[in-house]
């Protein structure tokens, strides 16, 4: 897969209830603004996501996603690849968390390939804004 865009925020908050928001993927519509469906359609022996379901709607992208997540044992990240979808030939997402201080620093890593040809620019720009609003997202969501 080509590079990937990464961005990386503080929120005020352990980890694990990071964590517990990131996978609570059924309630992303309820604050990822681009976000109009969201359904797990499977889940792992721990009770984690692991083939989700999500309509976006978003100024750079349209499309209904089908995704595969994995979760390792620590939960201090979270991987996702993508299975289906009608405009994306490949998306390869990380959200990586790290204790700092009394919060939580989390690095959001994205990289998308469309099925149609984007200058390079471009698509790193529409991936920074992404990765940017689900940053900004999360952060408002766990924090209040």
């Amino acid at each position: 897969m080509a590079e990937k865009t990464s961005q990386t925020i503080y929120i005020e908050a352990d980890p694990g209830t990071v964590m517990d928001v990131i996978a609570d993927i059924d309630s992303y519509p309820q604050w990822i603004s681009e976000y109009r469906e969201a359904e797990v359609q499977e889940t792992d022996a721990d009770g984690n996501p692991k083939v989700a379901r999500v309509v976006l709607d978003a100024a750079v992208l349209k499309d209904t996603l089908v995704m595969a997540y994995q979760w390792p044992k620590d939960r201090q990240s979270v991987s996702w690849t993508l299975v289906s979808s009608s405009l994306l030939r490949s998306l390869e997402g990380t959200y990586r968390l790290a204790p700092k201080g009394s919060g939580t620093e989390v690095t959001y890593e994205l990289s998308v390939d469309l099925a149609v040809p984007m200058i390079g620019l471009l698509k790193r720009k529409a991936e920074r804004r992404l990765t940017d609003t689900a940053l900004k997202d999360l952060k408002k969501r766990v924090e209040g």
